[in-house]
């Protein structure tokens, strides 16, 4: 009988309400504990009984996400993956959520997110490097709104190089503005994600600017958190002018992916000179992400994978 306790692992929860949301519409939640793991999970009443090899491990996790619940987070699929990915690790994880604005907090969602965060912190300078979907550019965003909700910037600043890939910006419609707006639209909607509707109200007061990298020529920017995205699409001259942007108090981050740069070739020749000349400067951080840590669909991971066996 002993021996046979020792196999499961029970756990308790207080709220009813919350563990009927940590399980999930029809349970998927513990259903996908289940299948990652080899562990099985059984719920009566508030109590939650987890059997299985990874018992312990299965354990944390529900531990964790029903943590955020009372914490006054929601839990989706995507936390579920990412607590399953962050107990995969052995390193020391950062602190988990940063607050975007007064309703609002953002919880990085795999141990390379939380490393990256982690620079943020400490370099005044970071460089996040990889493919699509592995939050580069959001989690820039979200830490940038981190700092202006805690007043250590006065301001964001987000660009990217407007270069086009297969049309050209001639045969968009419209003013400048209307022209340039497709290629930014990414950050606009990392910005808005992070801040909900206060977005909109601080880019009407200047305190948030997006704009395409050429308007950044000839400008000191002080107590200024700034993002340059697709940074695999700068030549080496563009990105040392962004490079020497840093005014005193100011943050950067640059973010790009060196195998889809738009440029002639398709080498992504200011990101790779800039990484190779920076490499050892104090106060610059290099965070690289792979494919095993796109936080997208699961199905983009498995693109990336493939794409990268091909290019192989």
């Amino acid at each position: 009988m002993s021996a046979k306790k020792t196999q499961v692992v029970t756990l308790e929860f207080p709220d009813n309400k919350l563990l009927r949301a940590l399980g999930g519409p029809h349970a998927k939640h513990f259903a996908r504990i289940e299948q990652k793991l080899n562990a099985g999970i059984d719920m009566r009443g508030n109590l939650v009984a987890v059997e299985g090899k990874d018992r312990e491990r299965a354990g944390a996790i529900l531990r964790a996400l029903y943590l955020r619940l009372a914490a006054g987070e929601s839990v989706t699929m995507a936390e579920v993956d990412a607590e399953i990915r962050f107990t995969d690790e052995t390193r020391i994880l950062a602190p988990g959520a940063i607050k975007t604005a007064s309703s609002r907090a953002v919880r990085p969602r795999s141990p390379a997110q939380s490393s990256y965060l982690e620079l943020m912190r400490q370099c005044p300078l970071v460089l996040g490097i990889g493919p699509a979907g592995t939050g580069k550019t959001y989690l820039a965003a979200a830490f940038a709104a981190h700092m202006l909700y805690e007043k250590r910037v006065e301001r964001l600043i987000l660009s990217r190089p407007a270069l086009e890939a297969g049309e050209r910006l001639g045969f968009l419609p419209g003013d400048l503005k209307e022209k340039v707006d497709p290629y930014l639209r990414p950050l606009y909607d990392a910005l808005f994600d992070v801040l909900g509707d206060s977005a909109g109200r601080l880019m009407e007061q200047g305190i948030i600017e997006v704009a395409p990298l050429a308007f950044m020529r000839g400008r000191t920017l002080n107590r200024a958190f700034v993002i340059l995205d697709e940074a695999q699409n700068t030549t080496q001259a563009q990105m040392k002018m962004a490079l020497t942007r840093l005014g005193e108090d100011s943050h950067m981050v640059i973010t790009g992916d060196p195998s889809q740069s738009d440029l002639p070739g398709g080498i992504a020749l200011g990101l790779n000179e800039a990484l190779a000349i920076l490499d050892g400067v104090e106060g610059v951080g290099v965070a690289r992400f792979g494919e095993k840590d796109v936080v997208r669909h699961p199905l983009v991971a498995r693109i990336v994978a493939a794409y990268n066996r091909a290019n192989k």
